[in-house]
């Protein structure tokens, strides 16, 4: 068995760019917001700097793929809220069984972005525009919801493997996920 996992694990590169890709997206998104937001205020109150009109929407935009990429980010880590309260009095059997049913319910959901994200971000994104830009296409509002979906996916999917590996293998820690 232990040479199944390790076969396995040649795959946690993948994980680990797919993470590093959308930290870095999310990174430029908050350098953006913040530039655009300090240029945008300044605009108000200085004079001789221009206000721009689609500063506002394209902040928004910036922030609900942060929003939902960062997410999808705190499934890696395990950082979501969970309820924990009980885990000292359950047997760890129980515990890893609730943890693999978090884990596909959570992965239930991504398929559930992708899909209706993309027919979102397609149908009602499609036939509209933003107020400020008109030749800039709202898919670009809602496209967050299915990318966010894809990298909840991934990391659902190393965190399923990570439960079992766990049950099979003794001599993972715990905070190895």
């Amino acid at each position: 068995m232990k040479g199944f996992f390790k076969q396995v694990d040649k795959i946690k590169p993948l994980y680990d760019m797919t993470y590093k890709i959308m930290l870095v997206v999310c990174k430029i998104f908050l350098i953006a917001d913040i530039l655009i937001t300090s240029f945008c205020v300044a605009g108000r109150y200085i004079s001789f700097i221009p206000d721009p009109s689609w500063s506002e929407e394209v902040v928004l935009t910036l922030m609900s793929y942060m929003a939902v990429l960062s997410a999808a980010l705190a499934i890696r880590r395990g950082a979501h809220i969970r309820m924990t309260a009980f885990d000292s009095y359950l047997p760890k059997g129980v515990i890893k069984a609730l943890d693999i049913l978090n884990d596909v319910c959570v992965l239930a959901l991504a398929v559930i972005m992708i899909v209706v994200g993309w027919k979102y971000a397609v149908t009602i994104g499609g036939k509209g525009s933003y107020i400020s830009m008109p030749s800039v296409s709202r898919f670009w509002m809602y496209f967050p919801v299915p990318v966010a979906g894809i990298a909840m996916f991934i990391f659902e999917l190393e965190s399923i493997y990570n439960t079992i590996k766990s049950i099979f293998i003794k001599d993972i820690k715990e905070d190895n996920k």
